[in-house]
C-alpha cells in the first residue's frame, strides 16, 4: 500500500474514486469485506448535516454512542460538565464545558464542546462545533465590539452548521430567510451549500445580522 500511495498514485487523495481503482488497474489484489455496522458518507453538506442530527432522535438514530460492545474513545479534554440555565433543551446532544443560558431553547440539535449559547436564543435542528479554547474577557478585547465566541443573546440559529470559533453577535437571525440554496459569502463569514448555511470557522457575524 505504501508502494502504490508513494509511487504510482503520489497525487491520490480518495480511496474509493482513485486509490482502489488505481490498485486494481495495477494488478494487485483487491478483496472487499461485507460490512454490516453502521457507516455514512458525509463527503457532502448536506451528508455531514443529516448524519449529525440524525443522532439526536433516538427513534431513528441508527447509531448509539452507549452501546459498551462498541466503545468510542477519545481524548480526555478534562471539562467541566454542562450548564443549562433555566433553558430547555430536547432531543439533542450536548457536549462538555458548554453554558447554555436563561429563556434559550435547543431542538434537535448537536452542540460542542465549550460552546456559549446566551440569553433567550432558539438553536434549532443544528450543527454548533463549539470552541478550541475559553476566552478570558481580556482576550475578547482583541475582537471588534468585544463580540465573544458561540450565539449573542436574542440570537435565532435554525438548520444550520456553526464551526469552530465562531462569533455570532445579538439579534441575529441565522435561517436561510430567502431559501437559498448555493451561496458563497466567505468575505461575510458564511456560506451556504444544499439549502444548509455553514458559519465558518474563526467568522465574525455583527449583531443584527439577518441571513
Amino acid at each position: 500500500l505504501k508502494d502504490l500511495l508513494m509511487t504510482r498514485l503520489p497525487e491520490a487523495n480518495d480511496f474509493g474514486n482513485e486509490v482502489i481503482p488505481g490498485a486494481k488497474d495495477a494488478g494487485m489484489k483487491v478483496q472487499t469485506f461485507a460490512f454490516e455496522g453502521y457507516w455514512e458518507d458525509i463527503g457532502t453538506i448536506e451528508a455531514f448535516y443529516n448524519s449529525n442530527l440524525a443522532l439526536c432522535d433516538p427513534a431513528t438514530s441508527q447509531f448509539s454512542f452507549y452501546d459498551k460492545r462498541a466503545p468510542i474513545y477519545t481524548m480526555s479534554r478534562f471539562l467541566p460538565p454542562s450548564k443549562i440555565l433555566d433553558a430547555s433543551v430536547s432531543n439533542s446532544i450536548i457536549g462538555d464545558g458548554c453554558v447554555i443560558k436563561a429563556g434559550s431553547s435547543v431542538e434537535g440539535s448537536v452542540v460542542g464542546i465549550r460552546s456559549l449559547i446566551g440569553h433567550d436564543c432558539k438553536v434549532e435542528r443544528s450543527l454548533i462545533m463549539g470552541s478550541d479554547y475559553y476566552e478570558t474577557v481580556e482576550e475578547c478585547e482583541f475582537v471588534p465590539g468585544c463580540l465573544p465566541m458561540g450565539v449573542g443573546d436574542n440570537s435565532i440559529v435554525r438548520g444550520a452548521i456553526v464551526d469552530k470559533n465562531a462569533r455570532i453577535g445579538e439579534n441575529c437571525q441565522i435561517i436561510n430567510k430567502d431559501g437559498v440554496k448555493e451561496a458563497n459569502h466567505e468575505d461575510k463569514g458564511y456560506v451556504i451549500k444544499d439549502g444548509i448555511i455553514v458559519i465558518i470557522k474563526d467568522a465574525v457575524i455583527p449583531s443584527g445580522t439577518i441571513i
